[in-house]
């Protein structure tokens, strides 16, 4: 393991006999909202189990709160024992193969619901498969765990909450995504373009290189300099799940609790629907 213990290297998990480790594939594509789990069935690492974004990661989509609202945290709890993880004990491991974007989405839910032992698979399911190593088409057993909810509030905020800090001394507000959406050039999913007033720009994709391999721990430091001093920093993306890629960045350089706003920009600028604005 390396990267203060948030990132595991295909050749680590493929040695490693530790029995509380549990591997969890979050493949996903937000055009094709099946295309993840397909990929699961034909070929996925030994011993993985399968969370989707939709079903399982996000809740029904409402008028207000984003495209990726956060799920039912005893529901996904109660999930996450179906699969064999126990609070405190069990090191979870999760892959993608989308540069850590659906993935970094499980990572912050598990340590915002209290369990700090979940790490990402540098480069991917790639990078495996790259590195010769196995797959399989066999969906493992479950084994019972008991997954205890521990929730850490203080993670996430609301809309409310982002008005009210945003502009305060001392806060930064980050976009994730791309530059041109973020400049409100190209929308291709949100209603509105444009980003929130105040935001700065971080696109969650310089986290990784373009293999999606995690870049070092002195690059992530780099990448933050300028948000060194900050009291509080406020990520976000389009719906909340990219932005879990600049927190997962954030977290590697050394600059802990940020917060996720998890409506993004589709809840912001739902609001500005309904008023006409």
């Amino acid at each position: 393991m390396n990267e203060n213990n948030l990132i595991v290297s295909p050749e680590w998990l493929a040695t490693n006999e530790n029995p509380q480790v549990v591997i969890i594939d979050c493949r996903f594509a937000l055009a094709d909202a099946e295309l993840g789990q397909k990929q699961y069935q034909e070929s996925q690492i030994p011993g993985a189990f399968y969370l989707d974004l939709n079903r399982d990661l996000a809740s029904a989509v409402g008028t207000h709160g984003g495209r990726h609202p956060l799920p039912n945290i005893t529901e996904l709890a109660d999930k996450l024992s179906a699969i064999g993880i126990n609070s405190s004990e069990t090191l979870v491991v999760v892959y993608d193969d989308s540069r850590l974007a659906f993935a970094s989405r499980l990572w912050w839910l598990l340590r915002y619901m209290g369990h700090s032992k979940v790490a990402l698979l540098d480069g991917s399911f790639s990078a495996w498969k790259a590195a010769g190593y196995p797959v399989t088409d066999v969906v493992p057993d479950r084994h019972d765990g008991k997954f205890v909810v521990e929730l850490q509030p203080d993670l996430a905020v609301d809309i409310e909450q982002v008005k009210q800090r945003k502009d305060l001394p001392g806060a930064a507000l980050i976009d994730s995504r791309e530059s041109e959406r973020y400049a409100g050039l190209r929308e291709p999913i949100d209603p509105i373009a444009g980003h929130i007033p105040g935001a700065v720009n971080y696109p969650w994709q310089g986290v990784t290189d373009e293999t999606g391999k995690v870049r070092s721990i002195s690059e992530q430091k780099q990448r933050w300099t300028e948000l060194e001093k900050a009291e509080e920093i406020i990520v976000y993306c389009g719906s909340g799940v990219t932005a879990c890629v600049n927190l997962l960045s954030l977290e590697i350089a050394g600059i802990p609790d940020a917060k996720l706003y998890v409506g993004s920009w589709s809840d912001w600028c739902s609001y500005q629907i309904n008023i006409g604005g």
